[in-house]
């Protein structure tokens, strides 16, 4: 499985908001695309308090279907007309690292 952890540096005060926007409209309309989200919400400090960052784990069978479904996704009017300005206008930067892993480690790390 290829798994995708994306990380986002949120702007000052737009953590809640965040949340918000990913929760209540981008992540179902990842599910309606058939996208495989298997965790999201914010990230946590050392002493595990939560803290103004953000996260975004999805799973794909293979480098090839990921870069389809994130095309196809990223590039629809559903998005670019929906989510997008509100989720883009909480986030500073993001950073995305891709990983290969075993079914079991992205079983592993769901959010049940």
């Amino acid at each position: 499985m290829i798994l995708e952890v994306r990380t986002y540096r949120l702007n000052p005060g737009q953590a809640d908001e965040f949340l918000r926007v990913m929760t209540t409209e981008a992540l179902p309309m990842l599910a309606e695309r058939g996208i495989d989200v298997v965790d999201a919400g914010l990230s946590l400090d050392p002493d595990g308090q939560p803290q103004p960052d953000g996260y975004l784990v999805r799973a794909f069978d293979s480098p090839a279907h990921r870069t389809q479904q994130e095309d196809a996704f990223y590039g629809s009017s559903d998005w670019i007309e929906g989510p997008r300005p509100g989720l883009l206008a909480t986030i500073e930067t993001y950073h995305t690292v891709v990983l290969e892993v075993p079914e079991a480690v992205v079983d592993g790390l769901r959010r049940r």
